[in-house]
């Protein structure tokens, strides 16, 4: 299996809105533009980062087209199309094969409890609508309340166009277990990027990499030359900045989207309703984790913004 252009650290790219909260393609091809400038490998449009839950089919449509026409070929794109409904996700996915992206992917059908049959039923259906695309399977079962078993990714793997999970469970041996299998797999879990690349990961699609992308790359850097101790104490640095971000009254993407803003990053918008913007308290959060980060770059050898 190929997949050398599927290496690497992918930021799950966040929803960009204007004031008026609309999806803003000026912020979506200014973020596409300042990440592929910090040297990432690719991009992950449409996924929990890009709040895909409460946007609209047309919207994420306009994301993707917006992301695909300034990324002009020069990173590797992969497109979550999935909805709650066979139909919507079926569009999404031919609409994001007809734009040319290197794979789409997708969680399992939400809140329903469904068979594995019927799981698999959706995906193959979704993959259906673009016969020509790579697919990835995306295990978060602490979000979509089920996970993917042994034998649904068996089933799954009759299917010539599926290649990879992107595993956001936080058991690390998930992602042996799935590697076993013949598959490649993205680890999810920012907190644990050196775990799951020790155990095989080719590498990391993660919600906070847009606001440090250097220090994952340089993670990765460290892990590909062996020098393990080194790579540790930088995923320690990693972790206390998204411990500190967490712990915020906002939502974490209301909390990175304002700490790209005050590092000179594009202005994406907040975040959409429900999610909580941030409150006035969180302001002095948002300066320690810019500090922490700017830290840790420095401490890297990474240099400064």
């Amino acid at each position: 299996m190929k997949t050398e252009k599927y290496r690497g650290v992918f930021p799950a790219f966040y929803a960009c809105y204007d004031r008026e909260g609309r999806v803003s393609p000026q912020a979506v091809r200014g973020l596409t533009r300042y990440l592929i400038e910090k040297g990432v490998h690719g991009l992950y449009v449409g996924g929990s980062s890009g709040e895909c839950i409460y946007q609209s089919v047309e919207e994420r449509k306009l994301t993707l087209e917006h992301v695909m026409a300034e990324a002009a070929g020069r990173v590797t794109v992969i497109a979550h199309v999935a909805c709650n409904n066979t139909k919507d996700s079926q569009e999404l996915a031919a609409h994001a094969q007809s734009l040319g992206v290197d794979a789409i992917a997708a969680i399992p059908p939400i809140y329903f409890h469904l068979p594995e049959r019927a799981i698999a039923a959706y995906w193959n259906d979704i993959s259906a609508a673009a016969p020509d695309t790579d697919f990835i399977l995306y295990n978060i079962p602490q979000l979509a309340g089920v996970a993917l078993t042994l034998p649904l990714l068996r089933e799954m793997k009759k299917n010539p166009r599926v290649i990879g999970v992107k595993n956001s469970s936080l058991l690390v041996q998930d992602i042996q277990m799935f590697r076993g299998e013949g598959v490649f797999v993205f680890n999810g879990p920012d907190e644990q990027f050196v775990s799951g690349l020790a155990a095989g990961a080719v590498g990391g699609i993660g919600g906070t990499y847009a606001v440090m992308p250097e220090l994952f790359v340089r993670v990765r850097e460290l892990v590909l030359a062996g020098e393990w101790e080194a790579a540790m104490g930088l995923q320690d640095r990693i972790c206390g900045v998204i411990y500190r971000m967490s712990s915020a009254k906002g939502n974490l993407y209301a909390v990175t989207k304002e700490i790209l803003r005050r590092q000179g990053g594009p202005d994406v918008g907040s975040v959409r309703a429900p999610l909580p913007e941030l409150s006035g308290e969180d302001g002095a959060l948002v300066e320690e984790c810019v500090a922490m980060i700017d830290d840790a770059l420095k401490a890297s050898g990474t240099g400064e913004r």
